[in-house]
């Protein structure tokens, strides 16, 4: 009888707590994610990306505007003088100085062809004495420019030489040519004032 009276006797404390952990605990199955767990193979095809784009209008649209950005950055790159983005005739630290030389310097070349609109214009003029005259004052600048460009050429040169200690090959001929363009058209633009010439 006392047996039985110990078997229905109420749990302990610590039976109490252990039935309490269990109850808020209830084991694995309430730590299921509800879904199984994706394989190796599913996880691979969710990464993959098609490639080819469904939609190939657009993609074609974008691959567009990516390459006219990159071309327009070429441009500004190349118009400021930025090595990377400069030819391979302006690339150079003697480049740069010629450029910056010419630049900073008036030369005769670059109104040969403001002179030559204005004797354009006064070939319209109807008598042979001034279209003549028009004619032979075009050549006449046309020879003092060359004589600056060969001048400025040889100047060039020499100072290239007290700088770098020689000149490269052709640097001549490109200061002849840039000196022979208007300013305003010269590509890469210029990036100092008049006056402003490099320190040699």
């Amino acid at each position: 009888m006392a047996a039985r009276d110990k078997t229905n006797a109420e749990p302990t404390g610590s039976e109490q707590a252990s039935a309490d952990a269990v109850e808020q605990n209830p084991g694995p199955a309430s730590t299921s994610k509800g879904r199984p767990t994706p394989t190796r193979k599913e996880r691979e095809a969710a990464r993959k990306r098609p490639l080819v784009p469904d939609d190939r209008r657009q993609a074609r649209k974008e691959a567009r505007a990516k390459m006219n950005a990159a071309r327009e950055r070429a441009r500004i790159g190349m118009a400021a003088g930025e090595e990377r983005y400069l030819p391979q005739r302006d690339k150079g630290p003697q480049r740069k100085f010629v450029r910056d030389y010419v630049d900073a310097r008036t030369s005769l070349g670059e109104f040969l062809i403001p002179v030559m609109f204005l004797v354009i214009i006064a070939t319209f003029i109807p008598s042979l004495e001034a279209q003549t005259i028009s004619i032979l004052v075009l050549w006449g600048f046309f020879l003092v420019a060359i004589i600056d460009s060969v001048a400025l050429s040889w100047l060039v040169k020499r100072k290239l030489t007290k700088k770098f200690g020689s000149a490269e090959k052709g640097v001549g001929f490109y200061a002849g040519m840039r000196a022979l363009q208007l300013r305003v058209l010269r590509l890469p633009k210029p990036q100092v004032k008049r006056g402003e010439f490099p320190v040699v």
